[in-house]
């Protein structure tokens, strides 16, 4: 039988696809939200 407190890999650590994952969707975000914050100031006329 398998509880949630041992669903998370060894020791309830996520397991390294978990990582890769949170890595894929992370970093475009960080990008796409720098872009922004950069872009920011030509949308008011700075």
């Amino acid at each position: 039988m398998s509880t949630s407190a041992d669903a998370g890999g060894r020791n309830g650590r996520p397991p390294a696809i978990a990582w890769l994952a949170w890595v894929w969707v992370a970093v475009p975000f960080l990008y796409g939200l720098y872009q922004l914050v950069i872009k920011i100031p030509a949308l008011f006329g700075g």
